[in-house]
């Protein structure tokens, strides 16, 4: 299950990954709260649609996206508070939790980090193979995120011959899959910032 937190809109999507890396459309929908709600009314709705699809779907894991610094202070702090919503749901749910960076979804979905809103759409449709592109921008964001963690376990793979090289019938990366996994080997051997 992924979440787009926001407090106007947040994205629910939960996909189905099968071991060959193959995915299902489950669910996919938006919370939405009104701007003039007091926020705990606002907060209380995201819980409400949130714990609705909890119930109704029973994720393995819940995937979150991580919130990042911005110079929209207000917008963060909606982005956080639906997050830590969302994150406390799974832990009342006894469900696993994940976060991702927006960098991390896009080019787990699309091989490339920084891909527009239209990019991570287009590609989560043909993941899926639906006939229609996910509905708002929201919408494609939380499968996006159910996607990049559902992919995020399989490692690297080795070339063809080397150690650890996967069978002949074991299923390869998609080229989305390896250059994220490619993103993420190299943040890692990237110098910490503080």
């Amino acid at each position: 299950m992924g979440i787009d937190p926001g407090l106007t809109r947040c994205g629910v999507g939960i996909v189905d990954v099968a071991p060959d890396r193959t995915a299902r459309l489950v669910h996919v929908g938006v919370i939405r709260s009104a701007s003039d709600s007091p926020i705990g009314e606002r907060l209380a709705t995201i819980a409400r649609g949130i714990r609705a699809a909890l119930a109704e779907h029973r994720p393995e894991v819940l995937a979150v996206e991580r919130v990042f610094a911005q110079q929209n202070l207000p917008s963060v702090m909606g982005t956080a508070q639906a997050s830590g919503v969302a994150l406390m749901l799974a832990a009342e749910h006894g469900i696993a939790t994940a976060m991702h960076t927006p960098s991390e979804v896009k080019a787990a979905v699309t091989g490339y980090g920084s891909a527009d809103k239209a990019q991570v759409q287009h590609m989560v449709a043909r993941v899926l193979r639906l006939d229609e592109l996910p509905q708002p921008a929201d919408a494609a964001d939380a499968l996006a995120l159910a996607l990049c963690h559902a992919w995020r376990g399989a490692p690297a793979l080795p070339a063809p011959g080397a150690p650890g090289a996967p069978n002949p019938g074991q299923p390869a990366l998609t080229p989305a899959q390896r250059a994220w996994a490619e993103a993420e080997q190299r943040s890692r051997r990237a110098p910490a910032r503080r």
